[in-house]
């Protein structure tokens, strides 16, 4: 291959990474109950999806991620290479609270469990461990979607 081809392929590679070594995604907000504003990255591509916070050491306390699904499903999650605890919040396809996993710790060993939700989502907030309790929220409730796709890839 030649030295052309291979600086194109390793701007293109480089341009998709953020300095932690994740992949670039766009940002929306949530807006919870209480009027708490998280920005959050949007994972709505299985690579995205399959990549997560894995390998963050720090996630602001007005920090998140969203996973966003074509179709409503059960969707588990795992801690898998996560570094920080999380609180994992199940939504369905109109923004109402299914599932909360609180305080969900990193895994340190294999196999990791995995934290299933309490029933079919079309969305997943990940937010630092204890904001869920901080802010209230528990199931029934709705959070607002703030360009954030109806539909994942």
């Amino acid at each position: 291959m030649s030295i052309m081809v291979w600086a194109v392929l390793i701007g293109v590679a480089g341009s998709l990474a953020t300095p932690g070594g994740q992949l670039a995604s766009p940002r929306g907000t949530v807006v919870f109950p209480d009027g708490t504003k998280v920005s959050v990255e949007i994972a709505d591509s299985p690579e995205t999806r399959e990549r997560g916070l894995m390998f963050r050491r720090q996630l602001g306390p007005n920090e998140g991620m969203v996973f966003v699904w074509s179709e409503p499903g059960f969707y588990p999650f795992w801690m898998k290479n996560t570094l920080i605890p999380l609180d994992i919040v199940w939504l369905d396809a109109g923004g109402r609270v299914v599932s909360i996993a609180a305080s969900v710790p990193p895994c340190r060993a294999d196999p990791c469990p995995t934290y299933p939700p309490a029933g079919s989502a079309s969305y997943v907030v990940e937010v630092a461990a204890g904001f869920t309790a901080a802010h209230g929220v528990k199931p029934g409730d709705t959070l607002t979607l703030v360009e954030i796709p109806r539909k994942g890839r």
